[in-house]
């Protein structure tokens, strides 16, 4: 298997530090407000990493943290911590915000058959970690004190910006957005690695240590989450390309001063999910989230699907345009996965041929495009029904796009006479009874969807819901029945 590891800049054949085992770590999410689908690409492509991994017989590890402290507006050292932003917003205390916000990115994660890590920490349960790096990277001369808070000494490392070519000058204050200017740092490319209250006298959390009453900075959560679960030596660490700078790079400058030799080994960065006007986020305007798209009518696995359509190192732009013509692929590979008949006996040797296909692809860093090229070709080759489905489910344990429990689902929808149809639509009542009025209102919410008219569809919706039906979107058609 080769990865692109973004540490060298080039492929490279992965090979675990402890045979058959990988430690493996990803950067989760700050839990300030709901992850939007640009966030969640990054998730479901470590997801597939992790799952391959296994799938190829590796004993895997992941370790993922939840930062509920630390974490500035700036993605530096300035600005308002965004979990104190996002309790101000809310009228609630940070913990509640965290606990909160955390349950909803574990359930988008869920409904994108996103694998829970083996392990998951919040920031703010490893208090005495961070105090135990910290006072050795003091001691032995890689961190100061200075107005109060602790700052990694970046002049002491051979080389600071390890992913790229940055210059200093590249930092200076008003060239680069976000990178204020700290007089306490004797370097401009410095980090904060404890803070106390002569930052943020506001800030909601605070714990006693050795420099004061105060709380860790953002990149020494990393480090000392990994550490604690994974140890001092880390096969790959994952995250969004946007980690990479300051983030990544600040926790290899702090966790090798602290180890005193290298960390980890493979470095994995998916690039942005972006929109016509550029890179999708919180503050942009293009707050899309799993919940919309279902609001909308879409499965979260036509997302899914989407995502997996272009390499995880390519740039990948939303629209809805290309959100449709994904859900349409979605439906009509459900469709003819559907069709196939679940009896006879299993080719072992076709099988193995489908399979080196499949392995190949994903083997070459990750290329999910070429792996569902695979399940295609898994449809067309030349042996019985059954096992076409062995394969298809074989690697849908990587894929994770539900195609075994979709396809069955429709066998029985198609099975069922539907009450009310329109082309491939099926209107289909759970009790078996009709009622001619719903299914009609149904179609027409199909059609002002087809129409992208949202709003239309989004008001039939919620008049069926105020009159008490509730409905479930399934592959080429709806179900309903009466709420109890």
């Amino acid at each position: 298997m080769k990865l692109y590891n973004s540490l060298t800049r080039k492929k490279e054949d992965f090979v675990p530090i402890e045979e058959g085992k990988v430690k493996m770590y990803t950067c989760g999410p700050t839990v300030y407000h709901f992850a939007h689908i640009g966030n969640l690409r990054s998730y479901i492509m470590e997801d597939i990493l992790e799952k391959y991994l296994r799938y190829t017989g590796y004993d895997v590890k992941r370790v993922m943290n939840i930062t509920d402290v630390g974490h500035l507006t700036s993605d530096a050292d300035e600005g308002e911590d965004k979990m104190l932003k996002g309790a101000k917003r809310e009228h609630k205390s940070v913990l509640e915000i965290a606990k909160f916000y955390t349950d909803a990115f574990f359930s988008d994660c869920k409904k994108l058959n996103i694998k829970y890590p083996d392990v998951v920490e919040p920031a703010t349960h490893c208090i005495d970690e961070y105090i135990k790096i910290i006072t050795k990277l003091i001691d032995t001369g890689y961190a100061y004190l200075a107005g109060g808070n602790v700052y990694f000494d970046t002049s002491k490392l051979e080389k600071y910006y390890v992913f790229n070519d940055f210059n200093a000058e590249d930092l200076a204050v008003g060239v680069r957005e976000g990178v204020g200017e700290d007089t306490n740092k004797r370097n401009k490319n410095d980090f904060v690695l404890w803070f106390t209250k002569s930052k943020f006298e506001e800030q909601a959390l605070k714990w006693d240590s050795p420099w004061g009453v105060g709380y860790p900075g953002w990149h020494i959560e990393c480090s000392g989450i990994s550490m604690k679960h994974l140890g001092e030596y880390l096969d790959i660490h994952c995250g969004g390309i946007d980690n990479a700078f300051p983030h990544h790079t600040n926790e290899i400058a702090q966790s090798e001063s602290y180890l005193g030799h290298k960390w980890c080994n493979y470095w994995m960065h998916v690039l942005h999910l972006n929109t016509a006007t550029g890179k999708m986020s919180k503050s942009s305007g293009e707050f899309l989230t799993v919940s919309l798209l279902e609001e909308k009518g879409y499965d979260p696995l036509v997302y899914r699907l989407f995502c997996l359509q272009s390499h995880y190192r390519k740039a990948l732009v939303f629209s809805w345009e290309n959100l449709d013509n994904a859900a349409t692929a979605y439906s009509k590979l459900i469709a003819r996965i559907a069709a196939l008949k679940p009896e006879g006996e299993t080719d072992e040797a076709a099988l193995s041929a489908m399979r080196a296909k499949f392995t190949e692809a994903l083997d070459n860093d990750l290329n999910t495009s070429l792996a569902l090229t695979a399940v295609y070709d898994a449809l067309k080759f030349n042996t019985n029904d059954a096992t076409k489905l062995a394969a298809i489910a074989d690697f849908d344990r990587v894929l994770g796009l539900g195609l075994a429990e979709k396809a069955e689902a429709k066998r029985k929808a198609d099975a069922a006479a539907p009450a009310a149809s329109a082309g491939e639509f099926f209107v289909i009542s759970e009790s078996g009874e009709p009622d001619a009025e719903i299914e009609a209102k149904l179609i027409a919410r199909r059609d002002a969807k087809k129409a992208k008219n949202f709003a239309e569809a989004d008001r039939i919706r919620d008049e069926l819901t105020a009159a008490g039906i509730e409905i479930t979107d399934i592959p080429n058609g709806v179900k309903w029945k009466r709420g109890q």
